[in-house]
């Protein structure tokens, strides 16, 4: 199920010109179990308890950091999104992590704009830990950086 989430979340990126943003393939199996063995997912469902979106996180230079969101279409713009990212800084700050990264895209305005709206705020390159700086390093590798790309940082 979270696989299909994955993709239909995925498919909007073509209408901001992302196609291959959408053509990326979904999370594995595998990788989603180890999310899950880690306790690093958390899942949003609907009134009949079938799940309509899912964040994956790690932890990157002690912060809380959001591998990814993904809301199926048919349940966006009700604060699904939201909810589960206000879960993840009450979590985070139950486990004194100082704040929350990401990394997204600046014109898509599901990702920058929406993030800036849940109070992250853009982080210099030049002020990116080690790590944060690998993800960013590796996003570029994979092709992401083709479409304008920020870390994003909000404290808890």
């Amino acid at each position: 199920m979270l696989q299909r989430i994955e993709v239909a979340a995925g498919r909007t990126f073509m209408e901001v010109g992302l196609d291959d943003v959408a053509d990326h393939p979904p999370p594995s199996i595998a990788d989603l179990g180890e999310y899950l063995r880690r306790g690093r997912s958390w899942v949003a469902t609907d009134d009949e308890d079938r799940p309509v979106a899912f964040m994956l996180t790690s932890v990157v230079d002690g912060n809380a950091h959001i591998d990814e969101v993904s809301v199926h279409p048919t349940h966006s713009r009700r604060g699904i999104g939201r909810a589960l990212i206000e879960h993840l800084v009450e979590r985070a700050g139950c486990h004194h992590q100082p704040a929350i990264t990401l990394t997204t895209f600046t014109g898509v305005p599901w990702n920058a704009p929406y993030y800036s709206r849940c109070g992250f705020h853009p982080v210099d390159d030049s002020d990116l830990g080690p790590e944060l700086a690998r993800i960013r390093r590796d996003e570029g590798w994979r092709g992401l950086d083709r479409h304008p790309r920020i870390a994003m940082i909000r404290p808890v």
